[in-house]
């Protein structure tokens, strides 16, 4: 078990969340110290040096994962959400809306190949990395699995990772960025529970609008709230089943696959 968070990891990750409970005037927070987590019998000192220890490692790895993507004009992004948002559904669909773009997904999951199997369906390649007991992919994974697939100059890479809206947000893989998958049945405040997600991510995909209608929700104050924590966030509503609002997500995807080509170029 994970020595920081207690999320079911083998080893220290050096997680940077915290942990709130709210039950009215007798809240308690923990983690309001300056490593941002708390951990019985460590202190705030020595997690704070453990976690730099770690992120630093994984740094190395993303700046070199990087460093491949970027002489290849590979535009990369890092797809994050909470189990259930409709992720690979949504990835699915775009491969198909994208037609015969090169591109390449990683599939991150604790178990199962089920949706790298999804993936292979539509044609395109996929390598899936199951990550046991731990609860997000790092650099050091995606390297391995970049290493399996045949990446094609100015090609897409889709990295799914873990179900998870906590972990992977301190975590650099060497994408271009960060895209937030949010489905409208979570509720509105999702942004304000886990913010250093939204808060990393560049785009927010807010998906399932279709259900809208029938859970009670208010989707500009999903806006709202995604705003409140990331006032530079970008948003693409959008629904993977009917087809809502996904080509504004493609057009997304195909201007920033050529703004990286450029640069690439140059």
């Amino acid at each position: 078990m994970c020595t920081v968070c207690g999320c079911g990891t083998d080893q220290v990750e050096g997680h940077s969340h915290s942990h709130s409970h709210h039950h009215g005037p007798g809240d308690i927070h923990f983690g309001q110290g300056p490593a941002g987590t708390e951990v019985a019998g460590m202190t705030q000192e020595r997690l704070i040096e453990i976690e730099t220890g770690i992120l630093s490692k994984n740094d190395c790895y993303a700046a070199a994962n990087r460093q491949v993507l970027n002489q290849m004009g590979t535009f990369a992004v890092n797809l994050v959400s909470s189990p259930g948002s409709g992720k690979t559904t949504l990835l699915c669909k775009t491969i198909e809306a994208l037609g015969d773009q090169p591109l390449a997904v990683i599939e991150g999951d604790q178990q199962t190949a089920n949706d790298a199997d999804r993936i292979r369906a539509t044609g395109a390649q996929a390598v899936q990395v199951n990550t046991g007991k731990g609860c997000h992919l790092d650099g050091h994974m995606v390297g391995h699995a970049m290493e399996h697939l045949d990446i094609a100059p100015g090609s897409l890479l889709f990295i799914e990772n873990v179900g998870n809206l906590v972990c992977p947000a301190g975590f650099d893989l060497g994408e271009d960025c960060k895209i937030a998958i949010l489905s409208v049945t979570e509720g509105e405040d999702k942004p304000l529970k886990y913010p250093d997600m939204f808060t990393a991510s560049k785009l927010a995909l807010l998906n399932k609008i279709d259900l809208a209608p029938h859970c009670d929700v208010d989707l500009d104050l999903y806006e709202a709230n995604l705003r409140r924590v990331n006032p530079q966030i970008e948003i693409i509503r959008l629904s993977a089943r009917t087809g809502e609002g996904m080509d504004q997500w493609v057009a997304w995807l195909t201007d920033n696959l050529a703004v990286k080509s450029v640069k690439a170029a140059e």
